[in-house]
């Protein structure tokens, strides 16, 4: 049987793949965005979880805390970015996109 540990770090790894996954395959801009924040979510989760079963240690949510910070900081960077390659090539493809020049 296993224990919470355990199921924790199967969801911190099952959301790293599923966000891997998404980066990976995924050719619209918006979905890449999402696969990344799956992936950092996973990370943050996981400090989460080896800070809760060390004793005495705060360090993970610290972690976390900032990894969320980094996290909306990055949406709002990456967003701003993609508006500007959707208003200049007319898409949201990320393999259509070339070219940052112009």
């Amino acid at each position: 049987m296993p224990t919470d540990f355990q199921i924790y770090l199967g969801v911190g790894a099952f959301l790293f793949i599923l966000g891997l996954l998404c980066v990976m395959t995924r050719k619209n801009a918006v979905s890449v965005l999402m696969g990344v924040e799956l992936i950092l979510n996973s990370a943050a989760l996981n400090f989460v979880v080896f800070s809760r079963y060390t004793t005495g240690n705060l360090l993970g949510q610290g972690a976390a805390l900032f990894v969320i910070i980094l996290a909306a900081a990055e949406a709002a960077v990456a967003l701003a970015i993609f508006l500007h390659i959707y208003r200049t090539f007319a898409t949201a493809e990320v393999d259509r996109v070339n070219q940052l020049r112009g």
